[in-house]
């Protein structure tokens, strides 16, 4: 999974550099970029029929999302609105003791939404080898696994693993007989992991997306699809919260703030932050954003980057809080200092929201764009540095380890999608095509600057951060217990944990995201 994501190296261009126009718009949800599959002429193809949205649009209001049964209980949309303004404001309040403020709390007689799960994430959480994953998943020579579905897709990737083709296009055809798109976590899952198995014995990962002929869905229909993420899960939620608490709580007593996104999609993240430091005692600051988005991408193009400063100039008006907006339509790997034209008196605050994994590293590129990013980050002198990312360890794993790992960690997310919405809503079918499934295939069938989706665990980025010269910077222990106090309102499934300075939210026993923050 992504937020507003993809830029990095796109896979069906090749990057260049662009120079930006250094557009200043001075003013007084894309949460996630996906793309929709059109795979072989197969009919068992997970891609190969897309779905209505049913009635959701853009503007779609939490209320509307009829199968979330706690959105429709009374209390429940004001509270789930204002949870990360509360947070902000608290950090924004002057230097006492911060004590809970009143409605985070979950409404009265609220619970979590009915439990209905079909399937347990399997295992730890961290793999090193191809022989920890096979005593791991009870992974034999023999095929009397073969019925279990989880086992026949592990039994899949071993086949092609060591090329024994005939082997697999058999186990294949096995597989795809228990795969369905409607039925349970592992079934869906499947669906999308065949595909990337067979799109990686045909093509070698090189072209899947020139065999997959992936296709931009309409934009009301990309924005409903990212809405619903949003709203069914606390994964996108989580993060922002993570993020904008340390921000507000670095920059509480400074007058000019520079927040610069390198995924600034809609610009969602921040309207909630705005409106917190237009209440903060003694008077708004004065807000710089630079908004980082692809050049190529859809919704970075035309209007888009444009609708942003728009959000902002309402924001501003309304609020009464003097915003300027930088909109940066540039890819990551060549950002500089002279396009973020950091000035002297700010506050710099710099977000990384499920982006950094994109970019390339030493086992891609010799430049490294990934740390060398890093460093030019750390030569600007941020005050704070957020970093959302998935715990995954998918970058620089082989291709065996690195299909377990990733069955493991989309297994998770697959069963959680379950606590929240029926099987055979099309909203979920929506959200798990578009905006699950072309990270999945990615991550199974690409190598190389073909593949994008390199996640890596939270000591790995601690480690290169480190090295760039950051150092940690506190998580707030009240962040903490609001986001502890808002999982409740999903399922006593979510776990949150703080490990190693970071903020780890998970399913069960599967850590799925983590959050930290640096300076």
């Amino acid at each position: 999974m992504g937020s507003e994501q993809f830029y990095g190296y796109r896979l069906t261009r090749q990057p260049s550099p662009y120079s930006s126009p250094n557009q200043k718009i001075r003013v007084g949800p894309s949460l996630i970029e996906s793309l929709k599959f059109e795979a072989r002429n197969s009919p068992n193809s997970p891609f190969s029929t897309p779905f209505d949205s049913e009635t959701l649009n853009s503007g779609a209001s939490p209320s509307s999302f009829e199968a979330c049964s706690s959105f429709n209980q009374p209390g429940s949309i004001h509270y789930m609105k204002n949870a990360l303004q509360d947070i902000e404001t608290t950090l924004m309040a002057p230097d006492e003791e911060v004590s809970m403020p009143m409605g985070m709390n979950p409404p009265s007689g609220q619970t979590g939404w009915p439990q209905q799960l079909a399937h347990e994430p399997t295992g730890s959480k961290v793999v090193y080898s191809q022989a920890v994953y096979s005593t791991r998943y009870g992974l034999s020579g023999n095929n009397s696994g073969n019925n279990n579905l989880n086992q026949l897709l592990i039994l899949c990737a071993s086949a092609l693993a060591g090329n024994k083709i005939n082997e697999f296009e058999s186990l294949v055809e096995r597989a795809r007989a228990l795969v369905s798109i409607t039925g349970d976590p592992i079934q869906r899952l499947g669906a999308y992991m065949v595909e990337g198995l067979v799109a990686r014995r045909e093509l070698s990962g090189s072209n899947i997306y020139r065999a997959l002929k992936c296709n931009e869905p309409e934009g009301k229909d990309l924005l409903s699809y990212m809405h619903i993420l949003y709203e069914i899960c606390p994964y996108l939620k989580f993060g922002y919260m993570a993020a904008n608490g340390a921000i507000a709580e670095a920059c509480r007593n400074d007058d000019r703030i520079h927040i610069v996104d390198f995924q600034i999609g809609q610009g969602s993240q921040w309207m909630t932050l705005l409106q917190a430091l237009a209440a903060r005692p003694g008077g708004p600051p004065h807000v710089r954003i630079t908004g980082i988005d692809d050049p190529f991408s859809k919704y970075a193009r035309g209007d888009s980057l444009e609708l942003v400063g728009k959000r902002l100039e309402s924001v501003s008006e309304k609020f009464k809080i003097p915003i300027e907006f930088h909109p940066l339509p540039v890819y990551a790997p060549f950002v500089t200092k002279e396009l973020l034209d950091v000035r002297p008196g700010e506050a710099l605050a710099v977000n990384f929201p499920f982006q950094l994994h994109h970019m390339p590293d030493e086992s891609v590129d010799v430049n490294n764009p990934r740390d060398g990013l890093l460093r030019m980050v750390k030569s600007l002198s941020p005050k704070v540095v957020t970093l959302v990312e998935q715990e995954s360890n998918t970058n620089t794993a082989a291709f065996f380890p690195r299909f377990l790992e990733a069955l493991d960690f989309y297994s998770a997310v697959f069963d959680s999608l379950d606590a929240t919405l029926a099987r055979d809503r099309k909203g979920r079918i929506n959200v798990e095509q578009h905006c699950l499934a072309r990270d999945i295939v990615n991550v199974i069938a690409c190598e190389g600057k073909e593949r994008v989706e390199r996640h890596e665990l939270f000591r790995k980025w601690r480690s290169r951060l480190t090295m760039a010269g950051f150092t940690q910077y506190p998580l707030s222990g009240y962040v903490n217990s609001v986001i502890r106090s808002l999982l409740k309102c999903y399922s006593d499934h979510y776990t949150l944990v703080e490990k190693d300075g970071a903020m780890l939210l998970g399913w069960k026993d599967r850590d799925l995201i983590s959050a930290s923050a640096w300076h």
